[in-house]
């Protein structure tokens, strides 16, 4: 379970988490939902040990992460969780293959080329990022995202700035792979639809949670609107 309570985080003097408090189950989809600026992402990047909380505690079952030190965080991002975010930030220098090897190497996986195959781009698996389009960098982000065997896959408007097709493409591999595998996704969205595929889905409103709701029947991604 990951557990957060008390968060709180300003910027510059001001405020954008106000005492949050979330509690998330292992292998749910949780989705979070607010306009720009209600706190979304910074909760996502709190959440994930990217930030620290300036107060509050965040648990990964009985593990606190916000009292671990910079070399103890460092180490259990890299053995805890995955990042996708709407920036693709591969590495221009790097090809398709190398870019998710590195997320791979991380964790000791050598199985990284199935995943590159599960994306739909071993024809690519040379290619450049400047190559390639906007949802194939995508996939690129989310394979090597996966490649680390996450516990919690954490995702930053991950559709953002992809076509309607490519985008449920993603939503459903994203989806899909987590039934397998049995990790935990939270996403940050503006598309409420994309509410509809959530196990839990959570909305947020200048810097606070208003609102948590269970979703008894959540849909695929080719049976959401859009």
């Amino acid at each position: 379970m990951l557990k957060a309570e008390g968060i709180y985080k300003a910027y510059n003097g001001e405020d954008v988490l106000k005492d949050v408090a979330l509690e998330v189950e292992d292998g749910e989809f949780v989705v979070i939902l607010g306009a720009s600026g209600s706190g979304k992402s910074t909760l996502l990047s709190v959440l994930s040990g990217l930030e620290r909380a300036d107060k509050g505690r965040v648990w990964y079952d009985e593990r606190d992460i916000t009292a671990l030190n910079d070399k103890q965080l460092t180490a259990f991002r890299r053995d805890t969780v995955g990042f996708v975010f709407q920036q693709y930030y591969l590495l221009s220098n790097l090809d398709v293959e190398n870019n998710v090897k590195l997320g791979a190497s991380l964790v000791g996986n050598k199985n990284y080329r199935e995943i590159i195959a599960d994306v739909g781009l071993v024809e690519k698996i040379k290619s450049m990022p400047s190559e390639l389009s906007g949802g194939e960098q995508q996939r690129v982000c989310i394979a090597r995202a996966l490649a680390k065997n996450p516990r919690v896959l954490f995702a930053d408007e991950p559709t953002g700035a992809l076509d309607e097709s490519t985008g449920r493409a993603i939503l459903d591999y994203v989806s899909r792979v987590k039934r397998e595998r049995g990790f935990t996704v939270i996403m940050v969205t503006h598309n409420a639809n994309i509410a509809d595929m959530a196990d839990k889905v959570v909305s947020m409103n200048s810097g606070r949670i208003v609102g948590v709701a269970s979703n008894p029947a959540p849909k695929s991604a080719y049976d959401i609107g859009w």
